[in-house]
């Protein structure tokens, strides 16, 4: 914390909690209309500029992703849980615009096959191994702290240390 912080008080973290919690509702809310809009709007093709510039753009975050994952892991960093999130979430999405887009073209079986044996069979290493370090930090923390009993599954270890969770959560 820096020194100008305000304290972590119950009611700060609680109204910092609301009002996260009503900005993703927000965007949701937003999302539902928008998403109706395009499905409904969007012409059924369309001719893209910058073509290669966007693919080859895209191919090179998922390379700083892996290679982000890569760095943190070595160096034995919580970084690499995010890292390999991000990773995850971009090899699902180029395994989804790769068949969306390939979906009416010869080529789309051979996208199917990248997506099948190569783009979602890694997601799901990279997902596997950052919640296999989540519990395995958590495991550490409740072992480190002296707590002799097992840590809740991963989806109920509520944020902010050990604390319980306030009734009706």
């Amino acid at each position: 914390m820096k020194p100008n912080d305000p304290p972590l008080t119950e009611e700060f973290i609680r109204r910092r909690r609301k009002r996260a919690v009503e900005l993703v509702l927000a965007c949701i809310a937003g999302l539902i209309p928008w998403t109706i809009f395009l499905a409904v709007a969007l012409p059924d093709q369309y001719r893209a500029h910058h073509w290669r510039l966007t693919w080859a753009g895209f191919d090179g975050l998922l390379l700083l992703g892996m290679s982000l994952t890569i760095y943190f892991g070595w160096r034995r960093r919580q970084a690499v849980i995010p890292a390999s999130i991000v990773t995850a979430t971009l090899l699902i999405c180029d395994a989804w615009f790769d068949i969306t887009l390939d979906l009416g073209t010869s080529d789309v079986w051979w996208s199917v096959a990248s997506a099948v044996l190569v783009e979602l069979p890694l997601a799901a290493f990279f997902i596997h191994r950052a919640l296999l370090l989540i519990n395995l930090t958590i495991r550490q923390a409740y072992r480190r702290l002296g707590v002799d009993e097992p840590p809740p599954p991963f989806l109920k270890v509520p944020l902010f240390g050990l604390t319980r969770e306030p009734e009706g959560d």
